[in-house]
């Protein structure tokens, strides 16, 4: 553990819980939080990439290595679908440690179909396991860490989510709910210090095995995206940030709004808005709402000083 012993982004004294973190991205996560000084409780539920499961405990594995390098760490084995497996996992994490100030919700399955031939089953399995998931996690820790007046949520959204990918409404949806509650809950968290921010990750994962050539694939690698989850979780993290990671490179996401156009009301307005639609979608002088109260405070602003 030398290399990250002198590093001044550190972990020392804090408890992490990281879901889906047998393997890929979950697993880079518990690694460096536990190189850096966490303690680590590291939930898989040793299923396949499609949500079903196997007889493997990979989370043992992941804590066998963390214990080797030094590290404190506790294996959970439930499904984050799973409201009261959530709470057990939580449970743990608190009767050994006695707190929990990080919680990286990481835990995902895929079920890609094109929406014509998708599921109901496959749609709600994936909000349950990406979106409802991520909302029983945070909801079991939530007020731990307002007691404490301090914890740090990472959500694991998508490009899928933010920018759509084909084959993936299921995904997408979930990935981009996430986005959503992450804007309140960042608003809600503020004043206790709990910090909640996004992270849209691209890696070479069991995930995305199938779908990029292998010279991307090795470019992709999980270690490549955990700095940018060290960032989100640590003490002087943003918050309502979403984060953009893949292959070393980082960038930065924004929902913004548009400066708009006053049309006011009346039997034209429709045509009118078709007609003048550029100027409606024109970014110069868009924004990043501190809140969804601003939308309506802009409205009314043009409606009124018109």
């Amino acid at each position: 553990m030398s290399a990250t012993e002198t590093s001044s982004l550190r972990f020392d004294g804090r408890v992490a819980i990281v879901t889906g973190a047998g393997g890929g991205l979950g697993r880079s996560h518990a690694l460096q939080l536990a190189a850096r000084g966490a303690k680590v409780l590291v939930n898989d539920l040793g299923a396949a990439r499609d949500g079903s499961v196997s007889g493997a405990t990979p989370a043992d594995e992941v804590v066998a290595e963390i214990r080797a390098a030094g590290g404190q760490a506790l294996a959970h084995r439930g499904s984050v679908s799973d409201p009261q497996a959530v709470q057990a996992m939580v449970d743990m994490a608190m009767n050994e440690w006695g707190r929990v100030d990080i919680l990286v919700n990481n835990a995902g399955i895929l079920r890609d179909k094109s929406f014509s031939k998708m599921t109901l089953e496959d749609f709600r399995l994936i909000v349950d396991v990406h979106l409802m998931g991520a909302v029983y996690g945070s909801k079991a820790v939530w007020e731990i860490m307002k007691a404490q007046n301090y914890g740090r949520i990472v959500f694991t959204t998508s490009s899928s989510g933010l920018f759509g990918n084909f084959g993936q409404a299921n995904y997408g949806a979930a990935k981009m709910a996430l986005v959503g509650l992450m804007q309140t809950l960042a608003l809600e968290g503020e004043k206790y210090n709990v910090r909640v921010n996004c992270l849209a990750p691209t890696a070479a994962t069991r995930m995305t095995a199938d779908i990029m050539p292998p010279e991307m694939l090795a470019l992709l690698t999980p270690e490549s995206v955990t700095p940018g989850m060290l960032v989100l979780a640590a003490e002087n993290a943003p918050t309502r940030a979403i984060l953009n990671a893949g292959a070393g490179v980082f960038a930065a996401s924004h929902i913004t709004l548009t400066e708009g156009l006053y049309l006011g009301q009346g039997p034209e307005v429709a045509e009118e808005l078709a007609r003048r639609w550029s100027e409606v979608i024109h970014r110069e002088g868009d924004l990043v709402p501190g809140s969804g109260m601003v939308q309506s405070q802009r409205e009314l602003s043009k409606a009124m000083g018109r």
